[in-house]
C-alpha cells in the first residue's frame, strides 16, 4: 500500500537521523566524563576510548527507545502540520490502521532493544568494571608518569619522576614526599629502580641521594645521604562494591534475590517501554492547526520523563522488598498500556485531549 510505504520510509530516515544526534551527544557527553576520570588518575588515558566505546553499548537501548518514540511523533505530528494526514483521513485511514506500518518498521528496533538490555547493557558494565579495576590495582610505580606530581591513592606519598624508562625499570632525578606522625620525610635521588624479592614484594632502589626527616616549622631537620635506599611499593587495595548492572541476564535468573529480580525488571522494562511509547506516539501525534503546535512535543517529554523515571522507582521498591516483581512490572506497564489505550480512545472519537476549558480555568487561576 502506497500510505504504508510512504510512512515507513518516512520514519526510517526520521529515525536515522535523530539517531546520529541522541548518538553524537552521548559521545560528547561521554567524553568529556571519562577524559575527566582519566586527567584526574581513575582511568588509564590509553583506556578512555574503549571505555566510551563500551559506555555507548550499554545506553543503545535506551537511545533506541528514544529514537523511536521521537521520529514516530515527528512524522506523524509533520503529517497533521503540512495536512497529509488529513488526506490519508479522508482517503479512509484510521487512527488504528497507522499500528501496523509502525509496528512493522518498529519491529527491529524492538528486538535491537531486546538485545541491548538483556546483553549488551551487562556486558559492557563488566567490562568496564574490569578495565577500571585492572587500572585501580596497579602499583605506584605504574601510577607515575614522567613529569608530573602524582601522590600515591594508598600511601601519603608524593612522587616526582623527571625521566622514566619505557619499561618503568629505571628512573632519573626522584623526589619523593611522605608524612608519618606529624613528621616529613623529603627523600630525593639522581638514579634509582626497581626490584622484586622473592616474597613478592615491590622496591623502588633510589641511587646516590639525600634523606631530610623533621618537623615543619622546626630547625632540627635530620640530613641523610645514601648510596642505595628502597623505598616499598604499595599497591592499591581496591574495594569491590556489588553490583548486578554486570551480571548477565541468565545469572540473575539463576539466583532471583531481591537485587538481581530488580535489575532483570528494569532490564525487561525497556522494551515495554519502548512498545508501550511506539503506540502512545500515534494519538499523541495529531495536531489541530488553531492550537499550539509544542503542546503534544511537551507532553511526550514529561511523560517520557515520567515513565523512564518510575521504571526506576519500581526496581528501586523490588530491591528494598516493598514490592514484589510480578507486582512492580505488571503494576507500571499495565497501567501505563491503559492511558494509551485511553487515549487512542479519544482520538478514534475525535475528542481532545484537552478542552479549551481547562486552558481557561488555568489563565483565570
Amino acid at each position: 500500500m502506497i500510505f504504508e510505504r510512504s510512512l515507513q520510509r518516512e520514519l526510517a530516515y526520521t529515525a536515522g537521523a535523530v539517531f546520529m544526534v541522541l548518538l553524537t551527544i552521548m559521545l560528547t557527553t561521554m567524553m568529556i566524563r571519562i577524559v575527566g576520570f582519566a586527567a584526574s588518575g581513575q582511568v588509564d588515558p590509553r583506556d578512555v576510548v574503549v571505555l566510551i566505546g563500551l559506555t555507548v553499548i550499554g545506553y543503545l537501548a535506551v537511545m533506541l527507545i528514544v529514537t523511536l518514540f521521537v521520529s514516530i511523533l515527528f512524522v506523524l505530528t509533520r503529517w497533521y502540520r503540512d495536512s497529509e494526514m488529513v488526506v490519508w483521513l479522508a482517503s479512509g485511514v484510521s487512527q488504528t490502521q497507522l499500528i501496523k506500518p509502525i509496528a512493522t518498521f518498529s519491529t527491529p528496533i524492538i528486538i535491537l532493544i531486546i538485545f541491548f538490555a538483556f546483553v549488551g547493557w551487562p556486558w559492557s558494565n563488566q567490562q568496564s568494571k574490569l578495565i577500571k579495576a585492572r587500572f585501580q590495582q596497579r602499583d605506584e610505580v605504574s601510577l607515575l608518569a614522567p613529569g608530573q606530581f602524582r601522590e600515591s591513592p594508598s600511601s601519603h606519598r608524593v612522587f616526582f619522576i623527571e625521566k622514566m624508562s619505557p619499561d618503568q625499570g629505571h628512573v632519573e632525578n626522584v623526589f619523593v614526599t611522605s608524612t608519618e606522625g606529624g613528621k616529613v620525610n623529603v627523600i630525593v635521588s639522581k638514579n634509582g629502580h626497581t626490584e622484586t624479592r622473592a616474597d613478592g614484594d615491590r622496591f623502588i632502589v633510589l641511587e646516590n641521594g639525600r634523606r631530610y626527616d623533621g618537623e615543619p616549622g622546626q630547625p632540627n631537620f635530620r640530613i641523610m645521604e645514601f648510596a642505595r635506599y628502597g623505598v616499598k611499593i604499595m599497591s592499591r587495595q581496591v574495594i569491590n562494591t556489588p553490583s548486578t548492572t554486570g551480571i548477565s541476564t541468565p545469572d540473575l535468573l539463576a539466583d532471583p534475590t531481591q537485587q538481581n529480580l530488580a535489575e532483570f525488571a528494569w532490564r525487561l522494562g525497556l522494551p515495554l517501554i519502548a512498545i508501550n511509547l511506539m503506540l502512545l506516539a500515534i494519538p499523541l501525534s495529531y495536531q489541530n492547526p488553531r492550537r499550539s503546535r509544542t503542546i503534544n512535543l511537551v507532553m511526550a517529554v514529561l511523560i517520557y520523563l515520567t515513565y523512564s523515571n518510575l521504571l526506576n522507582v519500581v526496581q528501586s521498591w523490588i530491591e528494598q522488598g516493598k514490592l514484589s516483581f510480578g507486582v512492580g512490572i505488571a503494576g507500571l506497564h499495565i497501567l501505563v498500556s491503559a492511558v494509551v489505550a485511553f487515549i487512542f480512545w479519544l482520538r478514534v472519537r475525535n475528542r481532545p485531549l484537552f478542552t479549551r476549558a481547562m486552558f481557561t480555568r488555568s489563565k483565570g487561576a
